[in-house]
């Protein structure tokens, strides 16, 4: 059914919304997930009393919404610098604790970027996941762990994992039904690879979610589909074969988009 297809949907709540009324507007429009970061006010970790956390708790199960927290990719998940490193820890374990105290589902996971430095950082941002996950299988949340986006060669600092042979690092290290794959479709579009050899190497048996924009192959841009280069088309022709069950996160444009995009899509789910 249509309507079942359509629920397959979520998206990244905006950051200046209360996520309750991001909640409201979910159920309001047929969408069923919502990845949401608890920085910055109105829905800074901070915020969420007892009260509220109630309120939210009470919103996601009357309209069946389920929602995860998306921590910010510009703290470093590979610092490896006394004090600066043991801040990060402990900002990525707030963030669990407060989706343990909200019911949420999952936690996106970043690995981190480097200056040149890359063993260094490549080790340090492996024993954090595997710290953070260890925590998340005690508190019961799923670790979705998101393939980055390439940086332009001459950048003063390059995202990893960008690409499959960097995000093999992270999926070879550390094996736990509490860590999934945040396949991003869009960050796997800049590589040489491209996204199709993302699901050569990895398939979709360990997908947590599916997350959606466009762009034009060249760099970092959150376009709205069909104005980019993706064939999504061929994407969900390709999830579909290949047995895709999940969701998809749409990061991209205003709430208008949202929808009418998610209608386009969900008729590529029938195919």
């Amino acid at each position: 059914m249509k309507s079942d297809r359509r629920g397959r949907f979520g998206f990244d709540a905006p950051k200046h919304k209360p996520i309750e009324a991001s909640i409201q507007w979910a159920a309001e429009n047929g969408f069923r997930y919502i990845d949401f970061q608890a920085d910055i006010p109105p829905n800074d970790i901070a915020a969420f009393d007892t009260t509220r956390v109630r309120t939210v708790r009470n919103l996601c199960e009357t309209h069946g919404v389920a929602i995860g927290i998306h921590p910010s990719s510009a703290i470093n998940n590979a610092e490896y610098v006394p004090l600066m490193s043991e801040a990060v820890d402990n900002y990525l374990y707030a963030n669990l604790e407060l989706a343990q105290r909200l019911g949420c589902g999952w936690l996106i996971g970043h690995g981190g970027y480097h200056f040149g430095d890359v063993t260094q950082r490549r080790g340090a941002a492996i024993e954090r996941i595997q710290r953070l996950v260890a925590r998340a299988e005690q508190a019961e949340i799923v670790i979705f762990f998101e393939n980055h986006n390439r940086e332009p060669e001459h950048a003063e600092i390059h995202y990893i994992p960008h690409n499959v042979a960097e995000t093999h690092w992270f999926f070879d290290a550390i094996q736990s039904p509490y860590f999934k794959w945040a396949f991003n479709v869009a960050h796997g579009h800049l590589v040489t690879e491209g996204w199709q050899g993302f699901l050569d190497a990895f398939g979709v048996e360990n997908i947590g979610q599916v997350r959606l924009n466009d762009n034009t192959g060249e760099y970092e841009i959150h376009l709205v589909p069909g104005e980019g280069t993706i064939d999504f088309v061929d994407l969900f022709a390709q999830l579909n074969n290949r047995g895709y069950e999940g969701w998809f996160s749409l990061g991209f444009g205003n709430d208008a988009d949202k929808v009418r995009i998610r209608d386009e899509f969900a008729e590529y789910l029938a195919n």
